[in-house]
């Protein structure tokens, strides 16, 4: 347990928090949360987290972005379904992800945990990848990564880090109930097209 966990995990639930009330600055501090969670994962051995910390930041950016302006018309995104096909790809992406990486990293490396490590991190780039497109499935793909995240932050003894992704599980149900509540209650807006 260390003071830069603490402040890193301290970041992410202010950042998790303010997605699921779909406010835009959730994507500035992420950038802050991750920076300093690469640097936890370094020291922990954690290599394909600490690699995702980077990807997190470009796709905060992307995020930060998108939400602002990715709707039609350039204008403020909204929560909408992931379609069948799109699941289906993004589950093939992450399964290749988490076999390439855990590869590389038990042959290249002295990562501690080489595949259940590859696999949370390319399920989250999926699940953060979604995210920025408002995709509300996301939050059901965090709700899974979340639970076996607990695990094996308790497994390499970070604590706060463990108890902060129980903090993100709760979270994660928490923004799949108001995000499809905000999906309904636009879609309850919308006249129907003709």
């Amino acid at each position: 347990m260390s003071s830069l966990e603490l402040l890193a995990a301290l970041l992410g639930a202010i950042s998790v928090y303010l997605s699921v009330r779909q406010n835009i600055w959730s994507w500035p501090t992420a950038i802050v949360n991750v920076v300093v969670y690469a640097f936890v994962f370094y020291q922990a051995k954690l290599y394909a987290d600490m690699g995702l910390q980077v990807i997190y930041a470009a796709l905060s950016v992307y995020g930060w972005y998108e939400w602002l302006y990715g709707g039609a018309n350039r204008t403020a995104l909204h929560v909408t379904r992931t379609a069948p096909r799109l699941g289906a790809v993004l589950t093939l992406i992450a399964l290749a992800g988490s076999a390439a990486l855990g590869v590389f990293l038990r042959g290249a490396t002295d990562a501690a945990l080489p595949f259940m490590d590859s696999f949370l991190s390319s399920t989250s780039l999926v699940a953060q990848w979604m995210m920025t497109k408002k995709k509300l499935e996301n939050w059901l793909v965090w709700i899974g990564v979340d639970v076996l995240y607990v695990g094996m932050f308790v497994f390499k003894h970070l604590y706060i880090t463990a108890g902060l992704y129980a903090v993100f599980l709760a979270l994660a149900v928490r923004g799949y109930i108001d995000w499809r509540r905000s999906m309904a209650e636009l879609a309850g807006v919308q006249p129907v097209a003709a």
